[in-house]
């Protein structure tokens, strides 16, 4: 089963309310905001695969200090039982907006070995950008939840459009790499930029595999099923036939360049 917010079971939504004590109890100054994004916001969130997709927003940045108490926090905390992802950005990296995006701290299971091994390397003073930033910004302004401190649209900007489809094309290539290795991800995330492309709708990647069930040539609808009802279990990556996923993902790279290359 899947859940958005306002459906999840109770003890996700504590394991939420005791990330944010958490966070505010380490960063020593109220928080601007922590925002809700993804799949748990969007509704198709599965507590067997799906991410915690957060933002934190604050007045100043945090010191270097902060910045490690949060990276132990993050790594105690993630994946027992929910992984978390994090970005933490100023009010001023929001409002001198730029793609990619500057941030303040993030954690990811991503990022893990790289905390758990060199967490001095990742934390310091250097500046660093995000490209998927725009990405989650978008999904936050359309579908997002305000989990705490002041509105969504008071605090984020509107993100133009050719930032947003640059952030989500970053990833359409890699899964158009990788779509044999992750058959459910790659498939309902390919399905989901097309469907943006053509038809500018922001959407979950279980939207993406209701509508690609119904909308797409009828030869490629039994992938997409499986990759939505895999997407909604707990069970691994199903067996996949490797023709019937390159298939899907030549029709959708045509599709999505011709609708990208057409004229204005």
């Amino acid at each position: 089963m899947s859940y958005d917010w306002s459906n999840c079971p109770q003890e996700l939504k504590n394991f939420i309310a005791d990330l944010m004590d958490g966070v505010n109890d380490m960063i020593e100054q109220p928080p601007v905001g922590m925002y809700l994004h993804g799949s748990l916001a969007m509704g198709g969130f599965n507590p067997h695969r799906s991410d915690i997709d957060l933002l934190l927003v604050t007045e100043r940045p945090l010191s270097m200090h902060h910045k490690q108490q949060l990276a132990h926090f993050f790594l105690e905390k993630s994946s027992k039982p929910f992984p978390i992802e994090i970005s933490s950005l100023t009010l001023e990296q929001l409002e001198s907006w730029s793609h990619p995006t500057p941030y303040d701290f993030h954690f990811s299971e991503y990022w893990r070995e790289r905390y758990e091994t060199e967490l001095n390397k990742y934390i310091n003073n250097e500046e660093k950008t995000d490209g998927d930033l725009a990405a989650h910004f978008m999904i936050l302004k359309h579908r997002g939840i305000c989990l705490a401190g002041r509105p969504i649209e008071e605090v984020f900007p509107s993100i133009p459009q050719q930032d947003y489809l640059a952030s989500i094309l970053e990833d359409y290539e890699d899964c158009l790499e990788n779509i044999h290795e992750k058959p459910v991800y790659c498939t309902l995330n390919l399905v989901r930029v097309y469907w943006y492309v053509k038809e500018g709708k922001v959407s979950s990647k279980q939207e993406a595999g209701r509508w690609g069930q119904e909308n797409l040539p009828e030869q490629f609808t039994a992938v997409i099923q499986q990759a939505a009802e895999a997407y909604q279990s707990d069970r691994p990556e199903a067996d996949f036939v490797k023709k019937d996923l390159s298939a899907v993902r030549d029709y959708l790279r045509n599709e999505v360049e011709t609708l990208l290359n057409a004229p204005d």
